[in-house]
């Protein structure tokens, strides 16, 4: 990314009007609302706390150390995509797509800002927003990795095809603007106390994940503490999510752990929420979820692929863990995989709305085609 972007990136301020004390004013009542729902006696707070447990035991550990593997190695090798993609030139599709594809928001982010920097063309944005599922990718990864290996090497084809289309066919020109307020990613700066707290439970809980994968029984060989552990968890999830000052997306220069800990408590929230809207639906409102989806199946990629036009990751992630339910078939995964561009939508919005949008409008071409290929060809695939 070039150096006045990343600065222009990091050095934004954080949100004044958001915090109430500590907390962020907008978030506090969602936490008090799920903390009291798990504090209610009787059979709808047993319900409750069982659900927050399986949300943060069979998937919450699981992204938290898929984005520990994937910040580490970033770290790591600390490789400037950024001004590599600049020195492409023809080349640039297929390394916009590869980084659009690669789990996170960050290097879809890259690319908006290399053409609001005049590097890259549209092309390369399409590529990049069309081959970026965002969050939600880590997700899946955690959750279906038989999945991942399909939605994932598809979506980047996807946008390498998009892009080179883009730039063969369109004729609307859109000059790239520098400058703009792209206030997504503020730099935190330091390893805090609740980043290092977050490993406590992440680590007994990722080894209580493991073992219900290989069906090992030991939520009764150790009884309460899977549920003391799945309920630390996310009381730790909830105040890191109410506490921070980002909107999901983190700063490529704060520590892994402290990306770690702020995303994974991002996407815990949408799955939590997930997991309690499906749950409360069926045992309290007499809801068939599943036999209502299955009444508009053909209407399903459709619906999937109009949720990926709303900015940001939250909405993909519950996208997502319905999938990974069992409630939603494949093709509405891969219709909202590529229509969704993740919290790489803001900066592209900030930075030049009318690109943003025609390249939205240009990823929801491939997402209708490759969502009802599935649903046509082959309705049972990953299901």
């Amino acid at each position: 990314m070039p150096t006045d972007q990343t600065a222009q990136i990091s050095q934004a301020p954080f949100a004044r009007t958001d915090f109430l004390g500590p907390f962020r004013s907008r978030r506090l009542p969602v936490v008090l609302a799920l903390l009291a729902l798990a504090l209610v006696p009787g059979g709808l707070g047993e319900l409750t706390r069982s659900l927050m447990t399986d949300a943060y035991v069979q998937v919450s550990v699981f992204v938290a150390a898929t984005l520990m593997l994937f910040y580490g190695a970033e770290r790591v090798f600390d490789f400037d995509m950024g001004s590599a993609l600049s020195r492409a030139r023809g080349w640039q599709v297929p390394l916009s797509a590869l980084l659009g594809a690669t789990p996170g928001c960050g290097g879809a982010v890259i690319v908006v800002a290399a053409y609001s920097s005049g590097h890259v063309g549209l092309g390369a944005v399409v590529a990049a927003l069309t081959a970026t599922m965002g969050d939600a990718a880590f997700l899946l990864i955690a959750t279906r990795p038989d999945a991942a290996a399909v939605v994932l090497p598809l979506s980047l084809v996807v946008g390498v095809i998009s892009g080179w289309m883009v730039n063969r066919f369109n004729r609307v020109e859109l000059a790239p603007t520098s400058g703009g307020d792209c206030q997504i990613a503020p730099l935190i700066g330091r390893i805090r106390a609740k980043d290092l707290a977050y490993l406590v439970p992440a680590v007994p809980g990722l080894i209580i994940g493991g073992a219900q994968l290989a069906q090992v029984e030991i939520t009764s060989v150790l009884g309460a503490p899977v549920l003391w552990i799945g309920l630390a968890g996310t009381a730790l999830s909830l105040f890191v999510w109410a506490t921070s000052p980002l909107h999901a997306m983190t700063n490529a220069q704060d520590a892994p752990v402290t990306r770690m800990a702020e995303e994974t408590s991002f996407i815990s929230i949408w799955v939590i929420g997930a997991y309690l809207a499906y749950d409360y639906a069926a045992a309290y409102a007499g809801v068939d979820i599943a036999a209502w989806f299955d009444s508009i199946a053909p209407l399903l990629p459709l619906i999937a692929i109009a949720i990926g036009f709303i900015p940001g990751c939250g909405p993909q992630v519950l996208v997502t863990t319905l999938y990974v339910n069992g409630v939603v078939p494949f093709s509405a995964l891969i219709g909202n995989a590529i229509s969704n561009d993740g919290d790489a939508l803001f900066p592209a919005i900030a930075l030049n709305p009318r690109a943003a949008v025609l390249a939205t409008a240009y990823s929801a071409v491939p997402a209708v085609i490759v969502a009802y290929a599935f649903h046509f060809l082959a309705p049972g695939f990953l299901n």
